[in-house]
């Protein structure tokens, strides 16, 4: 396992499966084609680009080529770095059959292929005091429970009231939230802007 500074962006959720076997930092996703029209989705991106940086990991057949060039005008070249995995036949276990090129993406490549892709395109790896007291930083699935923020009566209404207040989008998940907090704010800024939104809720409910 190793633990880098850069978010990574991939295309899928089967890649952020393979990614998170051995690397440690945030890992989001394109949704395939859908970053061409999901504005909210390429806000965030951006967002998150700006503070840590990004590496951007697609498949190397033509659709991950087209996604890559699309973040390549979308996105400020010097926050980020392109990894490239090789063109290897092959199909992945979980599919029936062989990708249109017949060829293996991020999810069938091997954990040392990726960390070399990773490296090469200039990947920051973090170690020793620095990457404890990173470590320490993260929130956890738990924290979000302890906030109120998943698997408790109301979380989703508290959920998405933090998203409106942090300017992401509503459809985000608990653990995309997750991903973004550890991204690009921490736990002080979260409950501030919890507090925030209990005293305007609470002011709302006191009778005119």
């Amino acid at each position: 396992m190793i633990r880098i500074k850069e978010a990574i962006l991939v295309e899928g959720r089967y890649d952020i499966q393979t990614l998170r076997q051995m690397v440690d930092t945030v890992i989001l996703e394109t949704g395939g084609f859908r970053i061409f029209k999901d504005q909210e989705r390429l806000d965030m991106i951006r967002r998150i680009a700006a503070r840590r940086g990004l590496l951007i990991l697609t498949d190397s057949d033509g659709a991950g080529f087209t996604i890559r060039n699309f973040l390549r005008g979308a996105l400020p070249k010097e926050q980020v770095k392109h990894a490239y995995i090789p063109e290897i036949s092959g199909k992945e276990s979980r599919k029936r059959h062989p990708s249109k090129e017949g060829l293996l993406g991020v999810e069938g490549m091997r954990q040392e292929v990726l960390r070399t892709a990773l490296l090469r395109a200039g990947a920051t790896v973090l170690d020793g005091p620095a990457a404890s007291a990173a470590a320490e930083k993260k929130l956890e699935k738990a924290d979000l429970y302890a906030l109120g923020l998943s698997g408790q009566p109301g979380s989703e209404q508290r959920r998405k009231a933090l998203l409106k207040a942090l300017g992401l989008p509503q459809y985000l998940s608990a653990n995309a939230l997750l991903d973004f907090i550890n991204a690009v704010s921490d736990r002080g800024e979260v409950e501030q802007a919890l507090g925030q939104i209990f005293n305007e809720q609470t002011l709302d409910k006191q009778p005119k």
